[in-house]
């Protein structure tokens, strides 16, 4: 993937806007994650970003770009803020990336001893041997392959039935399901209250990760969902309980899409609808079942750390990694060779071991 001779060029991260073509370039000749669109990595700087990110590239054609922000002294990681389900670094094909990171340490500024590519996808990037790439964590996806029939009979009885026993006492009740897809960008700031209201009406609120229209986060996803909307590249899912009361909102999937897939952001749920009834998952059927019928995606991708229920819904789970380059490859062996001594993990990356954005369906 380097280029013979090629250089890092460095830029303040706030100029992002005046080299995003560079960026959508290389994003739409590359593996093209929709997590790594110019607009998704747009709003995360306008919203989360502190000033001190730089924005690099490798060559005069870019065979790869990042963002970086420093840490402790010496050491910098990609920008990662929680609502990035994957780090940002982008390439032109999936090799590993690690013969890039010593050029990239010549030019980032100060004595820049150690980079960490965090959260790393090996779908998008290929993980290399040897210590300086460790484990982050395990993820789910499912291939939309064949019939959503054939699928769903490949599902464990127990999960197939526990559903229907909860729709026919739905309907019992006088109670239809409906689902609403909303794409039109001018429907995504109600589409972000609404999220935040479920949101902000259960557990998350009483932790202070609740999505709320007015905080930081929902100003996040609408500016993203609006943008990407534009492109014909978000949806967001309302799952509804239509009953004699009226309509009543049970469920909302955050997505964006693009590079054959969709990504479910976010997930959210009416806890007050009670342990009998699972309106997430009756949601995701109803979702995935569309998919199947659409054939518009080859793959459901959910990034967030799998959970029980994930393993019911697919049995195709992945690794994610941090990965780590070093100035020097001697530094990288001290360095290995003290975590080793203590016991730790050989990063020292920011990254949080669980993003919340990315624990899809809780």
């Amino acid at each position: 993937m380097s280029a013979t001779g090629a250089r890092w060029t460095v830029v303040p991260a706030r100029d992002f806007a005046q080299h995003a073509a560079r960026w959508q370039r290389l994003h739409a000749a590359g593996p093209a994650s929709p997590l790594l669109a110019v607009d998704f990595v747009q709003a995360l700087l306008d919203v989360f970003g502190t000033g001190r990110e730089l924005l690099a590239w490798h060559g005069d054609d870019p065979d790869a770009m990042t963002i970086v922000t420093p840490g402790r002294c010496g050491v910098w990681n990609t920008f990662q803020p929680a609502q990035a389900p994957i780090g940002l670094w982008l390439q032109v094909d999936t090799r590993p990336a690690d013969g890039l990171l010593a050029g990239l340490l010549q030019a980032l500024p100060g004595p820049a001893l150690m980079v960490g590519l965090t959260q790393c996808d090996p779908v998008l990037m290929t993980r290399p041997g040897g210590a300086r790439s460790f484990d982050y964590i395990e993820t789910a996806r499912i291939t939309v392959q064949g019939s959503f029939d054939d699928y769903w009979h490949a599902r464990g009885k127990n999960l197939r039935s526990n559903l229907k026993k909860q729709r026919n006492r739905l309907r019992q009740d006088g109670i239809a399901t409906r689902l609403e897809i909303v794409r039109s960008p001018e429907d995504m700031a109600g589409a972000v209250a609404d999220y935040g209201k479920l949101e902000t009406s259960g557990w998350k609120a009483t932790e202070g990760t609740a999505v709320d229209a007015a905080n930081a986060q929902g100003r996040f996803y609408r500016t993203m969902l609006e943008a990407l909307a534009r492109r014909g590249a978000a949806s967001v899912y309302r799952y509804w309980f239509d009953g004699p009361a009226g309509p009543h909102l049970a469920a909302m999937d955050l997505c964006v899409e693009g590079g054959g897939c969709i990504v479910i952001l976010k997930t959210a749920y009416d806890e007050a609808l009670g342990p009998q009834l699972s309106p997430a998952l009756l949601m995701r059927e109803e979702a995935t079942r569309g998919l199947f019928d659409e054939g518009r995606f080859g793959r459901i991708e959910f990034y967030g750390r799998v959970m029980e229920w994930h393993t019911r819904w697919t049995d195709e789970i992945r690794t994610m990694y941090h990965l780590n380059g070093y100035r020097w490859p001697l530094l990288g062996r001290l360095h290995a060779l003290v975590a080793r001594t203590k016991g730790a993990s050989a990063s020292v990356s920011a990254a949080p071991p669980a993003p919340a954005a990315a624990a899809t369906g809780s």
